[in-house]
């Protein structure tokens, strides 16, 4: 691909800052937590593939403005497509193009998750190549609580993180891990105070900054040659049984119960 700077004020959900070579990424909607629409993933999308010809940038930063990292889904936006449902295949085909956009990209990816990343926002996360969190911040897969089965990632990566029991017990239970349990089990490379978080960041992206950068590409490439065996074979599968599930009478009971804010009563149906 030609050699392309990036328009950094391109980007209307994404502030895109550069420091050296080191180009910062924050998902910029602070007052919907960073939450993820159709357009914000693809505009995301937009972004990796804008890179690949981006010779100002040698390593990626990827973090969320404010509080949160990303809640994922909007519960409004899941209630909205209750009664359009093939919004499901619309999404399938975007959070796939994420997913293999985020992999495919040839600048190494640290995601500073400095506060809640849920659902869509944990798979970003957790499908970068290096992540740090806030002690105090919290990583979940909770599309169990909205009735819906993680066909976005998580049932492909939670398990080569941390192993198949314990991605049974998270994905089962939509249960948070706070940064440094996040850390012992190995979803994550490090958690820091949050006072400490961006300056470790920036000193380990400072690291990658001056490394060869077509040998990161690479090596990035290798390393990830089985993790996209790993998407390929088992993505579909996910997002078919997640599209499934969009159908149920339990996924429109837990959206209400959320809106409504009561306990869900699941039927089964």
């Amino acid at each position: 691909m030609q050699d392309k700077q990036l328009d950094l004020a391109s980007y209307d959900g994404l502030l895109l800052e550069r420091e050296g070579k080191i180009l910062h990424v924050t998902l910029n909607r602070p007052d919907e937590m960073n939450s993820l629409s159709g357009d914000r993933v693809m505009e995301l999308i937009r972004l990796l593939q804008d890179l690949v010809g981006d010779t100002e940038s040698r390593v990626v930063v990827i973090t969320g403005a404010g509080k949160a990292f990303s809640a994922g889904a909007d519960i409004a936006l899941l209630q909205e497509h209750l009664t359009r449902r093939a919004y499901y295949t619309e999404i399938v085909h975007e959070v796939k193009g994420l997913i293999h956009a985020l992999l495919d990209c040839p600048k190494p990816i640290v995601a500073k998750v400095n506060g809640a990343a849920i659902g869509l926002g944990a798979t970003i996360a957790l499908f970068s190549d290096i992540i740090f969190m806030a002690d105090e911040a919290v990583i979940a897969d909770a599309h169990i609580n909205v009735g819906l089965v993680p066909g976005d990632g998580g049932t492909v990566i939670w398990p080569l993180l941390v192993g198949l029991p314990r991605a049974k017990q998270f994905l089962f239970t939509g249960q948070r891990i706070r940064g440094k349990e996040a850390e012992r089990i190995g979803l994550v490379n490090a958690s820091y105070p949050r006072d400490q978080l961006d300056e470790k960041v920036v000193e380990f992206a400072k690291e990658l900054e001056a490394a060869p950068p077509r040998i990161l590409h690479f090596t990035k490439m290798a390393l990830n040659a089985s993790l996209k065996r790993e998407v390929s074979a088992l993505l579909d599968a996910s997002f078919a049984y997640e599209a499934l599930s969009a159908y149920s009478n339990d996924h429109e009971e837990a959206v209400m119960a959320w809106v409504e804010k009561r306990s869900p009563k699941f039927t089964g149906d």
